[in-house]
This record gives C-alpha cells, sequence and structure tokens, in this order.
C-alpha cells in the first residue's frame, strides 16, 4: 500500500481588491466590503461595462527591485509580491541544502495580457525595433512560476497551470500531489492574473459573462440571487507555501491549515458553458471527499465558485447537491466573488486562503447582493453578513471555461 506524505499550508501571500496582503484582505470579506468600483486603468467610454475590482495603491517597487519593473508584467508582480508575503509569514528561507526540493507551481489563465496589448501597439505605431527585449518573458504565462524560482532559489519541481477560472486551484492541488508523492519537500503555489483592460472585458462581455450594473457598481456581482446579470472582473494574486507535515514540523513551521483531498474532472460538454446539471463539478467534489476520507456531514464550509453567471450558480448548487446529498442543504456555502470580482487565474488560491482563514478565525464570510435567492439556488448561501461557525474542515469549488472542474479540502490540524 502506497504511503502518501501529509501536505500543510504555513504561508499565505495576497494582492487583492480589498486589500493588499490576505489579513487586509479577510477583514473586508468579514465586513462585507466590495471591491466593485468605477474602472481606472483605461477610458471604459467606448464599453457597455464601467465598473471592475481593480488591485488599489499597488506600487511594484515594494516588492520588486526598481529596475526590474519595467521586464515584468504586471501580473508577474502581483504574483511576486504575494509569494514574498506567504515566504515572509511562513518564515521560510530556501537554504541551497533544501533548494533541490522545493518547487513552484503558480499559474495564470492567459499570462501577461497587458504586456502584450502595449507591445502590439508599440510594433504597430513604431516597428519592431522598439518592442520591449523582454516582452516575451513577460507575456508568458509560465513568468511568474520562473520569476519565483529565480527570486526564491526554488530548483525543485516547477510549472505554471491554465486552466481558465479553475488555474490556481489547479495549482494548489498540483502542487499538493508533488509533495504527497515525495517529489518535494515544499512548494510555492498559487496563481495571479492582471486581465483588467479593455480587450478583455469586451471579449468577456462578448460572452454576455459581464455584469452591466453600472449605476450601482458595488450591487454586483450578485452570485445566486433571482436578478444576478454576470461577473465582475476582477485580478490579483495569491501564493501559498505548502510543506510536507514533517518537514514543517521538524523547522517548527506554524501551521495554518492541512490540504487534505483534491479532485478533478473534465466536463467534455462546452467549452464556456457547465455540463447540464452540474455532474461533472459533482464528481470532481466527490474525488475531493475521498482523498480526503471525508463524509458530506464532515464538511463545515463551502466556498462556493459563485460566478453570478445565470449557468453557473444553478449548475453549482446542483453540483452540491447531488455530491452531498440532504446535508447540501445544512452546510453554509458562501460567494466572496460578490466582494472580490472574479480574480480569474488567480480567483482559485485567493477562495482557498478563505476556507484556511474560516477555519483558523471561526467565522463564515457573506455573500454580498443576495437580496432575492433564485428558486433554483436554494442552499444556504450566508447571505448579507458574516456568520461566527466553528470550521473543522472547509471545501473550495473552482470551475473553469473548457469544463475544468477543480476542489480542494482543508481541515484543522491539531497534531
Amino acid at each position: 500500500m502506497q504511503h502518501h506524505r501529509r501536505v500543510v499550508v504555513t504561508g499565505i501571500g495576497a494582492i487583492t481588491p480589498l486589500g493588499l496582503d490576505m489579513e487586509r484582505t479577510w477583514e473586508a470579506l468579514i465586513n462585507g466590503e466590495s471591491g466593485v468600483a468605477p474602472i481606472t486603468r483605461f477610458d471604459p467610454n467606448l464599453l457597455p461595462v464601467h465598473v471592475a475590482c481593480e488591485v488599489k495603491h499597488f506600487d511594484p517597487a515594494n516588492f520588486i527591485d526598481p529596475r526590474e519593473v519595467r521586464r515584468t508584467d504586471l501580473f508577474e508582480q502581483y504574483a511576486l509580491a504575494a509569494a514574498r508575503q506567504a515566504i515572509h509569514q511562513a518564515n521560510f528561507i530556501i537554504t541551497p541544502d533544501i533548494a533541490d526540493d522545493v518547487g513552484v507551481v503558480v499559474g495564470s489563465s492567459v499570462g501577461g495580457f497587458h504586456t502584450m496589448l502595449a507591445q502590439y501597439e508599440v510594433l504597430r505605431e513604431q516597428g519592431p525595433r522598439r518592442i520591449n527585449p523582454f516582452a516575451i518573458p513577460m507575456i508568458m504565462s509560465n513568468g511568474a512560476s520562473g520569476m519565483i524560482a529565480i527570486e526564491l532559489g526554488a530548483r525543485g519541481p516547477s510549472y505554471s497551470p491554465a486552466s481558465a477560472c479553475a488555474t490556481s486551484n489547479d495549482s494548489l492541488g498540483q502542487a499538493f500531489e508533488i509533495i504527497r508523492r515525495g517529489a518535494a519537500i515544499a512548494m510555492i503555489a498559487g496563481g495571479a492574473d492582471a486581465t483588467v483592460s479593455a480587450l478583455g472585458m469586451a471579449g468577456f462581455d462578448r460572452l454576455g459573462a459581464l455584469s452591466h450594473d453600472n449605476a450601482l457598481p458595488s450591487t454586483s456581482p450578485k452570485p445566486f440571487d433571482k436578478h444576478r446579470d454576470g461577473v465582475v472582473m476582477g485580478e490579483g494574486a495569491c501564493v501559498m507555501v505548502l510543506e510536507e507535515l514533517e518537514f514543517a514540523l521538524r523547522r517548527g513551521a506554524n501551521i495554518l491549515a492541512e490540504i487534505a483531498g483534491f479532485g478533478q474532472t473534465t466536463d467534455a460538454f462546452h467549452v464556456i458553458a457547465p455540463a447540464e446539471g452540474g455532474t461533472g463539478a459533482a464528481k470532481a467534489i466527490r474525488r475531493a471527499m475521498a482523498c480526503a476520507n471525508v463524509r458530506p456531514e464532515d464538511i463545515d464550509y463551502i466556498n462556493a465558485h459563485g460566478t453570478a453567471t445565470p449557468l453557473n450558480d444553478i449548475a453549482e448548487t446542483q453540483a452540491v447537491k447531488t455530491a452531498l446529498g440532504d446535508y447540501a442543504y445544512k452546510v453554509p456555502m458562501s460567494s466572496t466573488k460578490s466582494m472580490t470580482g472574479h480574480m480569474m487565474g488567480a480567483t482559485g488560491a485567493l477562495e482557498a486562503a478563505v476556507c484556511i482563514y474560516a477555519i483558523q478565525r471561526g467565522v463564515i464570510p457573506p455573500t454580498r447582493n443576495l437580496v432575492e435567492p433564485d428558486p433554483l439556488c436554494d442552499l444556504d448561501y450566508v447571505p448579507g453578513e458574516a456568520r461566527q461557525h466553528r470550521v473543522n474542515v472547509a471545501m473550495n469549488n473552482s470551475f473553469g471555461f473548457g469544463g475544468h472542474n477543480s476542489v480542494l479540502i482543508f481541515k484543522r490540524y491539531d497534531g
């Protein structure tokens, strides 16, 4: 019988529309604050959507050598900032004797989108000789993983998942599997995206995915509400330090939670619509539960994918009912996208961090803007206000375009 190593989380870093670290982000979530505001990064008047969840007051020079700023895309800057925070919280130094056993799995759904757009304009207006020599490293979606590995000296397994909205949940899950099978003793894992741009938002709007509630920005998105009308675009990064349990104990690390289970499936149904009835998502939930060796009634909290799109919220509700049976009506499930917006390739890791904080703090963040529930969305979505609730086991759902379904389960670590 194969022996699987246990995997724990010892550090979390986050750059989000609600704050420039995880602590500030958590406080904003618990207080039900909205990160939605009028767009400042570009003139949105050519678009029907004028609001987004932008990261505010971010200065890359606070995290990166100023000489490197022009050589890095915004998503890479977010990722490195979050990684440095996670390493600092974990009090983890990658020394030469362990460097070969520490890896990086940090994904992005689109990579250096801002650089791609900007450099195309340079090419069109000034010609090829004016292109930034670092344009390709800035654009490639594995740029964040490579940069973090270089900056921190991690020489173990390193790559970058790209599974749309499920990207960083998959990053954490793959890092979990790498440690679990003994291929590394620690991993830096998560995701980053900087997709608030005119082209990105125009594209998502043409899919019918974005909310058009410009007049009252903070009233959207509305996950699970009868009047939901789509996603609000977000951005940012969330990165964690994952360690093999015995290694973490030997070095005296403060353990935040244990990653207990990971499940993945693919719908093979439609590139943007979930499988009917949420069947693929339900299978991913069941696989994560089997991996974690938990029953439905063991789960104390679910962080929902909860995008506020008409199809997704119903499919996710159906998936949870299928996987958990009657217990689905008893477990609290909230969507923090109602406050952060959809952080794309960073969203899964940030919501996984919310699960860990719920375990640590005994509080469940609310679903903001849920006023009139959709009759087809009839579970406990923690509407309006945070709830005091002891959480020993938490589940994080992430479902991405392309039919990617990714589920993680976290447990309280009690030794």
